[in-house]
């Protein structure tokens, strides 16, 4: 399968599983950076040309979670929780939270490497960067997508996306009016098999909406069809 490459950043107080996850990466063909709790991490994210981070929650002196949202603040790069709490409730609070995608441990390492190669894929390839054409742009009432660009507008204003909520919007953009549900989501932008995906799709789709709506309970572009999926309402669509 194709490789991508990229510089990890690996954050988790437990220097052992650091030095494993670190090597099974670098195995793979990644470079990798290594931090051991939330203030280390944002300290090498500023210092390095990161692509993807896998982070921890339980560390000493800054949590993951706290972590995240202060990155969220500033960048868009995927952020993968490795944790060892796996009650739906903690995976929920993670991506509430920022995060991409989350592990539990003990982690298969298959797996692992699998996520990371599917969340680098979505995040260096969202959008053609090496098309011809120099804009590809789609236009849904007052929502501007430039997929080249990875940059979305509301009503001429920039918003701010993750990788993730960009492919999703991307997705149901260019399929206006056409309604898909989560398994179809999660299958076409993780690109991988969808299996009690729901809550994992329902806390992206609330973060899209709460960007682009002006109201996210009486929302003009990112419906519900409930019993369904989701869809992004048809309104004078146009690509150029």
């Amino acid at each position: 399968m194709e490789k991508l490459a990229a510089t990890i950043l690996v954050v988790d107080d437990d220097r052992d599983i650091v030095a494993a996850i670190a090597k099974l990466l670098e195995l793979e063909g990644y470079s990798v950076v290594k931090a051991y709790d939330g203030i280390d991490a944002l300290e090498k994210l500023a210092e390095n040309d990161i692509q993807l981070i896998l982070i921890d929650v339980m560390m000493p002196r800054m949590d993951g979670l706290s972590a995240i949202m202060k990155i969220r603040d500033k960048r868009n790069i995927p952020i993968i929780v490795l944790s060892a709490k796996s009650e739906d409730t903690d995976k929920i609070l993670g991506l509430s939270m920022g995060a991409d995608d989350y592990i539990t441990k003990p982690y298969n390492p298959m797996e692992l490497t699998a996520r990371v190669r599917s969340s680098l894929r979505r995040y260096m390839q969202l959008g053609d960067i090496g098309s011809i054409n120099k804009t590809d742009v789609i236009k849904i009432g007052g929502l501007e997508l430039d997929k080249s660009a990875k940059q979305l507008t509301v009503d001429g204003e920039p918003v701010r996306l993750t990788a993730t909520e960009l492919k999703i919007l991307e997705l149901l953009m260019e399929n206006a009016g056409r309604v898909f549900s989560a398994e179809d989501i999660y299958r076409r932008v993780w690109n991988e098999d969808a299996y009690a995906v729901e809550n994992t799709v329902m806390v992206h789709i609330r973060h899209i909406r709460e960007k682009i709506e002006i109201d996210p309970k009486e929302p003009r572009y990112l419906k519900v069809v409930w019993g369904i999926g989701y869809k992004i309402e048809k309104n004078k669509q146009t690509i150029s």
